[in-house]
């Protein structure tokens, strides 16, 4: 049994891997600051030691990572649009926030440190799939900060030996994704707006294509992780290998749903890439990873679960 730290364990993504590691005997502590994470998704991952507090100040994260085998960095201001209307704090979370935690847990002896990394890094590159030796290309401060964030935590290994682990998540999907926030992901709006009977709007033409990613994909890589040989900063995609396009991922929800409301399109958004997939023979060939759950039953798990939420809501 080891002792391991979600920052951001309140969030979409760090509540599922809290609930996973709880799932197989870890203690877990979580630390979040509850700006865009909730108490009902600390209630649904079990037991856990909670410290109310922001990755931007360090001696908070001291005592969060004191006395922790593992760190999982999950705590971020996500969104390019909320990062264009407001670099400053995405910089101050991402960036000072992800350097906190390292400089914590290399002062706290931590054995393994795993960084949630982003697919923005890729830009808008016209090669497919999105390969971990091409050359970065952010186009907003949200990937700007997460390289940031890759860059510390790679040189943390080259520098003070510590093993680190930089997962690339690709569009991660799933229950507990906030629909209700001004930043929303594009399932969660999708789907509430198909169960309410509004007519969601696509950003552009519903051309662009993304390689959505289950959650218990990106939760199996990351508990690979804490498993693997010694890792020394390696950076590596956590994907499906496959991509949709917004117009087929609506077509698919419309039918799970059984809803023939059609989408509005409203002109692109700015900083969005126009097509994202992954290569993620890096990622299996490190881990031993393999895809979990294909994005039509990610989609079918996805709607049942925001269907039993909103009717606890009403």
């Amino acid at each position: 049994m080891s002792r391991v730290l979600v920052t951001g364990g309140a969030g979409f993504i760090g509540s599922h891997i809290a609930q996973a590691l709880l799932g197989r005997g870890d203690e877990v502590r979580i630390l979040d600051d509850f700006s865009t994470g909730y108490e009902r998704n600390v209630e649904a991952v079990g037991p856990v030691e909670l410290i109310r507090g922001s990755v931007t100040d360090l001696p908070t994260v001291r005592e969060a990572v004191e006395g922790c085998d593992y760190v999982y960095h999950e705590a971020a201001l996500a969104s390019v649009p909320r990062s264009i209307d407001d670099p400053l704090s995405s910089n101050e979370v991402n960036v000072q926030g992800t350097l906190n935690v390292l400089v914590a847990a290399r002062d706290a002896g931590v054995k393994r440190l795993i960084y949630a990394a982003s697919s923005s890094a890729y830009g808008d590159s016209e090669v497919l799939p999105k390969v971990e030796t091409m050359k970065e290309a952010p186009k907003s401060p949200y990937a700007v900060a997460k390289l940031a964030g890759e860059h510390y935590v790679s040189v943390f290994a080259q520098v003070y030996g510590m093993q680190t682990l930089s997962l690339r998540y690709f569009n991660v999907f799933g229950p507990r994704q906030d629909p209700d926030s001004p930043y929303a992901a594009v399932i969660p709006l999708f789907i509430d707006a198909i169960l309410e009977g509004r007519a969601p709007t696509i950003h552009g033409d519903g051309g662009q294509s993304r390689d959505f990613t289950y959650i218990d994909n990106v939760v199996h890589a990351n508990l690979l992780a804490l498993e693997a040989p010694k890792l020394s900063g390696e950076v590596v995609n956590v994907a499906l290998g496959e991509r949709i396009t917004l117009n087929r991922l609506y077509e698919e929800l419309a039918s799970i749903i059984g809803s023939d409301v059609e989408a509005v399109h409203g002109p692109p958004r700015v900083g969005d890439v126009r097509h994202s997939q992954a290569d993620i023979a890096r990622v299996t060939e490190l881990l031993g990873y393999r895809s979990q759950v294909p994005v039509e039953e990610g989609l079918r798990r996805t709607v049942e679960w925001y269907r039993q939420w909103k009717a606890q809501e009403e």
